[in-house]
């Protein structure tokens, strides 16, 4: 496999969002490695961040369709999926698709949804179809849930269920820039004119093609063991609430692909595997209620208790 072509449309992303987010470069590429990956992102932090805009900047860099979904108590699961409505014209009932219908959506404060509102998106985020009254109604491709939480402790939030926290491929923080860079930004134009002027800089056609290339990159029998000793590590005593799932082993094999291709690499190697454990392990372990900094701190106890190959090939 070529990877020149991973170095090159990673730098062109890269670039074209430091034009709004500045100093967040490992945030952006965990993003790209979950859209490589056909995966769904949480991104969890306090308002005010720039968590919308991170994300706004990503979608229109890679280009598609794209809508944002404010979320809010009273948002009902045919908000998001759509209805049957009648139409008095052809006395037919027609099928009206909601905003799940597009390539990239923006769940804005997911949590502040109810639940049962939350597990409306549940076949969307897996099966990349809905169910309506029946009637099953496929997506678009490429389909990507980019959604902002706030912490649970911040009033009018409802903790995901467990199912839904499962779906998502990765769970990632923002944090404050530094001193320089914050005022920067401060001092600049607002970020949703910059956020406008932004165009897309790489294809459909290039997104396909490394995605389907990703899953050449080579993951040794060595790695391969390491990520499963660290997945069933998860899953003895009591100290964890939950253990990895399958489907959270299969998304650290196919992150430790993407990360490792994008810094140039055509194998995996364990320190790839140990870059991304916390964003794609940690919201799988302990529930919804667990704090970010509990559920991190048990993935690094993890950590510390696995032994590495010493073999990377």
């Amino acid at each position: 496999m070529d990877t020149s072509l991973f170095i090159s449309y990673r730098d062109r992303i890269l670039n074209n969002c430091r034009k709004v987010i500045l100093g967040k470069d490992d945030v952006i590429l965990h993003v790209l490695e979950c859209f490589l990956c056909s995966g769904h992102i949480l991104l969890e932090d306090v308002p005010g961040t720039g968590k919308t805009m991170l994300l706004r900047s990503f979608a229109a860099s890679v280009g598609g369709d794209f809508k944002r979904i404010q979320f809010t108590p009273d948002l009902l699961p045919s908000d998001l999926t759509g209805i049957n409505f009648y139409n008095m014209k052809t006395q037919e009932f027609e099928f009206r698709p909601g905003p799940l219908f597009t390539s990239v959506i923006l769940a804005d404060e997911i949590n502040r949804a109810t639940p049962r509102t939350q597990a409306s998106m549940l076949e969307a985020m897996e099966e990349r179809q809905v169910t309506i009254d029946g009637v099953t109604y496929k997506m678009k491709e490429p389909f990507m849930v980019m959604a902002t939480e706030n912490p649970l402790e911040s009033y009018g939030t409802f903790a995901l269920p467990e199912a839904q926290i499962d779906r998502f491929f990765m769970r990632l923080q923002m944090g404050y820039m530094e001193r320089e860079q914050e005022l920067e930004v401060i001092a600049r134009k607002p970020a949703s004119v910059l956020v406008s002027e932004l165009k897309p800089v790489v294809t459909a056609e290039e997104t396909e093609q490394l995605k389907k290339a990703v899953r050449e990159v080579h993951v040794s029998d060595a790695v391969g063991s390491y990520i499963m000793d660290l997945i069933e590590q998860s899953r003895k005593g009591t100290r964890f609430g939950y253990g990895i799932s399958t489907r959270g082993g299969i998304a650290l094999y196919t992150a430790a692909q993407a990360h490792a291709a994008l810094q140039g690499r055509d194998y995996v190697i364990p320190e790839d595997v140990r870059d991304l454990s916390i964003a794609v392990l940690a919201h799988r372990i302990g529930g919804s209620t667990m704090s970010m900094e509990v559920s991190e701190n048990r993935v690094i106890s993890m950590l510390e208790n696995v032994k590495v190959p010493l073999e990377a090939m």
